[in-house]
């Protein structure tokens, strides 16, 4: 660090400073993922060693979504060699030993930090591509943005940025942006250009033919939630009998509520997350102070992620999903849980709700019923923490994967458009490689008259939500 800021002072004339972050960098409360990562770690740990004690020392982690177990000696004479590769200066292999996403990330990072993309090759086909939200907003739909333009610009292409999603796309709200544009976006939260939270009509969709002829669009990245999906798709079907609307469009997932298919995680689920975990340790503390219980409820619209994650991160005792929905059953069999807690000494209790667990059991209704019911042994509140979690810069791990998702679309849908070919995708994140999906599967993979797949990986950790804390429903 002090031989690169000699350099700067020495040749650049910048004035510069050295920060060394040191041991701050290991404090502070646990991320939401961090909480989840060590839960789920250690239950592996303790299931591999009941499972088979006399076996070699093993390791448990993660791969992808995934818990794996492997060799422990294997893995430290691994950890050895990259050392060993790279006091041998090479540095690709090193990086290669590192993981597949370590490089990529690598190289990403050096075009983003640039100040001015490459130089196109000489007779290079310069493409025009347009980027556009649909559906709610998200955190790190910016970052994705930031990502987008960087990329094509840097392969030598056009890009623009659709003001106003859909609506704005119809209207001709397009304007070209540049390499400084999007300068400061990639931890910005909100969406700076604008999204739309309705469903592309016929008619719309007709006007967004007439743009797309206009503005001489040869692909589209969509970036946004369930509404942005199913206009790419109707859009898709209507590219048959509309002239105009076939171009290669890639939807990019960015939906707080984890609700898309073809990924297992969206871009702005870990933000919420980590708002929904904030806000939640806090009405922990002020519920220590007296015997009470909180009833939380959080967004997911049709879709329980938040959810049981916000339970495994905060400790909470019963969570409501919108997969299982509540019975007054259940509802008798949790209150005489915490009833049992509180006459043991018990001063606090955590209930989260998802927004549509249930049309009738309310988390009103849930509060009334546990206060009137609880005896006098707790007081019961309720708190639904509402827009916050769709607010709030990215984490670093939704900048991540913005900028990833982001940079093998852009490539992903230039392929497309140079070899002719117009078939829209969904990329996204599967066993922790990025993965495309025709946009053509969309109606096979959502669960029917709800928005949420029909297969959701987040749903193997059930067994664990209800050992570290009570019960799921």
């Amino acid at each position: 660090a002090q031989q690169v800021k000699e350099v700067l002072e020495d040749l650049r004339g910048e004035d510069t400073r050295v920060t060394s972050l040191g041991h701050v960098q290991r404090g502070g409360s646990p991320s939401a993922f961090d909480r989840f990562l060590s839960t789920v770690l250690g239950y592996a740990a303790v299931q591999q060693l009941v499972a088979d004690p006399a076996s070699e020392p093993q390791m448990v982690g993660i791969k992808g979504n995934e818990i794996v177990s492997s060799n422990l000696m294997d893995n430290v004479a691994k950890t050895k060699s990259v050392a060993s590769v790279i006091a041998e200066r090479d540095y690709e292999t090193a990086m290669e030993m590192r993981g597949g996403s370590f490089r990529d990330s690598f190289h990403m990072v050096r075009t983003m930090v640039r100040s001015r993309p490459h130089t196109p090759a000489p007779g290079q086909r310069t493409l025009r591509l347009a980027v556009v939200h649909g559906g709610g907003p998200a955190p790190g739909m910016n970052t994705a943005v930031r990502a987008a333009v960087r990329a094509g610009l840097d392969m030598g292409h056009t890009v623009m940025g659709v003001r106003r999603g859909f609506r704005g796309l119809a209207r001709g709200d397009v304007e070209e942006m540049d390499w400084m544009s999007v300068s400061g976006w990639v931890g910005s939260g909100g969406a700076e250009l604008g999204t739309s939270r309705s469903v592309a009509t016929a008619d719309m969709l007709a006007e967004v033919a007439d743009q797309i002829r206009a503005h001489r669009i040869d692909g589209l990245l969509m970036v946004g939630g369930w509404a942005g999906y199913q206009s790419v798709y109707d859009m898709e079907q209507l590219a048959k009998v509309v002239p105009g609307l076939d171009v290669p469009v890639v939807c990019v997932p960015a939906s707080i509520n984890n609700d898309l298919p073809a990924s297992e995680l969206s871009i702005g689920t870990d933000t919420a997350l980590n708002s929904i975990v904030s806000d939640v340790d806090k009405i922990k503390q002020s519920a220590v102070a007296s015997r009470r219980t909180f009833i939380v409820e959080v967004m997911g619209h049709d879709c329980g992620y938040l959810a049981l994650m916000s339970g495994l991160a905060t400790g909470a005792e019963h969570v409501y999903l919108p997969e299982g929905g509540i019975s007054l059953r259940d509802l008798e069999t949790d209150l005489a849980e915490l009833k049992r807690g509180f006459e043991h000494g018990k001063r606090l209790g955590l209930v989260i709700r998802s927004e549509h667990a249930d049309e009738v059991y309310t988390t009103a209704f849930i509060k009334a019923l546990f206060e009137r019911e609880g005896e006098g042994l707790f007081d019961v509140r309720g708190a639904i923490l509402g827009h916050v979690q769709q607010g709030g810069d990215p984490s670093p791990f939704d900048r991540i994967q913005a900028t990833r998702l982001t940079w093998a679309s852009i490539e992903h849908v230039v392929q497309q458009a140079l070899a002719g070919d117009t078939a829209s995708s969904m990329v996204g994140l599967q066993g922790g490689k990025v993965v495309f999906t025709p946009m053509a599967k969309f109606p096979s993979l959502v669960a029917p008259d709800v928005h949420r797949p029909r297969q959701q990986a987040w749903m193997d950790l059930l067994p664990v939500a209800e050992v570290m804390g009570g019960s799921v429903h």
